[in-house]
């Protein structure tokens, strides 16, 4: 006999929490708002049996209103004794005029430890790259963290990226599977040194997505991607993530060297956190307006790694920077095959690079901070070229310490591929 399947459907947003549009306007924190709870912890719950063992399913209906909150948070009640928690979602996407925004919905997850800013609850995110995903101690889909399911007060987080006129109905599926745990394995990340060649100039592609957030190349053939396109180090850099960092076993080599990281995609722009411990994720649930930026800026730093604002003028919804530059270590002036969005990024660090030399820093007569550039591929799927373009940086070893200190301090250029090479020299 298959699991008991109940259905719980939920009022639109707005009229669940009592609020004409201005109230929901108003209550638009990054906190989000929270609907009502999904329990599965009554005592009458027994799990059903069927081919995947015992099971519980539940499903939330509901309509976000046009207007919503950035993050709207479904919480699930989950008792004692469940190996695995899985989820499954859809939505309507009704056809709209050109120039109007259709419906767009993320998902992501918390755990028992809660949705807190920066909290310890967080289990994993895909964005809108997935319609299901599942967390268990011993695995997890590309994108979440194994780890137990302990009893208590999940969240799956419903981010509406975009929300059509009429509003965006949605359904989710909540499957708890109750059975024996087996033991997490212990993750293997990548080593923070390669063999290199001494002090030399390697190459190095910092934006890189794998199946892990929206990406479709698995690691092993962003490895192989690498290698071929002459690059000597890359950074994991995937959308709200940190899953990725320990999938990269067996994929570095003497010839190859693997940082962690992720790419940080706010409301109000996305930024690199390059070579930062692995493990340390970063939050991204805040906009420009709620001035936390550079609290999570110095989380980066605090964690080893770089501050680099990706593509800082591109056209996509919520891809245009608006934090400023003042946290940022560097800036990426070109993003993949270019376009005008880097035409316009390289004339602003241009002219950033002239202010710095015309208004002295530090109290005295030399030149102020300016920010050195990075260029890197952003790439995705074929036919997008890992390496393309790449950041060229001199550094006294192939090591995570000694290429983060060669971009900081800008000894680097930017290069469409490895055919192309400049050489520097001075003469007195």
């Amino acid at each position: 006999m298959s699991a008991e399947s109940e259905t719980v459907t939920a009022m639109n947003t707005a009229m669940n929490t009592g609020m004409k549009r201005r109230g929901l306007l108003a209550a638009t924190a990054a906190t989000g708002l929270t609907l009502a709870t999904v329990s599965f912890a009554r005592a009458e719950d027994r799990p059903g049996s069927g081919p995947d063992g015992p099971h519980r399913t539940r499903t939330v209906r509901g309509t976000l209103p046009a207007g919503a909150p950035d993050y709207v948070y479904l919480p699930v009640e989950v008792p004692d004794g469940v190996a695995e928690f899985a989820v499954s979602y859809t939505y309507d996407k009704p056809p709209v005029p050109p120039g109007v925004q259709g419906n767009a919905l993320d998902i992501g997850l918390f755990d028992e430890r809660g949705t807190e800013l920066g909290g310890r609850g967080f289990r994993g995110w895909s964005g809108g790259a997935r319609t299901s995903f599942s967390v268990r101690s011993d695995s997890a889909t590309p994108g979440y963290l194994p780890g137990p399911v302990r009893p208590g007060v999940w969240h799956i987080a419903l981010a509406p990226y975009t929300v059509a006129p009429e509003g965006l109905p949605y359904e989710v599926t909540v499957t708890l599977r109750f059975g024996p745990t087996a033991p997490a394995p212990a993750p293997v990340h990548p080593p923070e040194r390669a063999k290199g060649r001494g002090r030399a100039w390697y190459r190095g592609d910092c934006h890189l997505h794998s199946t892990h957030s929206d990406g479709r190349r698995t690691p092993a053939e962003i490895a192989a991607a690498a290698r071929a396109a002459g690059l000597d180090f890359i950074n994991s850099s995937e959308h709200n993530t940190t899953s990725a960092h320990a999938a990269w076993e067996g994929l570095w080599g003497d010839d190859l060297l693997i940082l962690t990281g992720e790419e940080i995609t706010t409301r109000n722009g996305h930024v690199l956190a390059v070579g930062t411990d692995p493990g340390v994720f970063v939050d991204w649930r805040y906009r420009a307006r709620d001035h936390r930026f550079g609290r999570y800026a110095r989380q980066v730093r605090r964690a080893g790694g770089l501050v680099v604002p990706a593509h800082p003028h591109a056209t996509c919804i919520g891809c245009n920077w608006k934090f400023g530059l003042a946290d940022a270590d560097a800036v990426e002036v070109w993003n993949g095959p270019w376009t005008p969005d880097d035409e316009i990024a390289l004339a602003e660090w241009d002219n950033a690079l002239v202010a710095a030399v015309r208004n002295p820093g530090g109290g005295g007569d030399g030149p102020g901070r300016w920010l050195p550039a990075v260029g890197n591929s952003d790439a995705h799927r074929e036919p997008d070229r890992v390496g393309h373009p790449q950041t060229v940086v001199l550094a006294d070893a192939l090591s995570r310490q000694d290429v983060l200190a060669g971009i900081r301090a800008g000894r680097s250029y930017l290069a469409e591929s490895a055919a192309l090479s400049l050489s520097f020299g001075a003469t007195d």
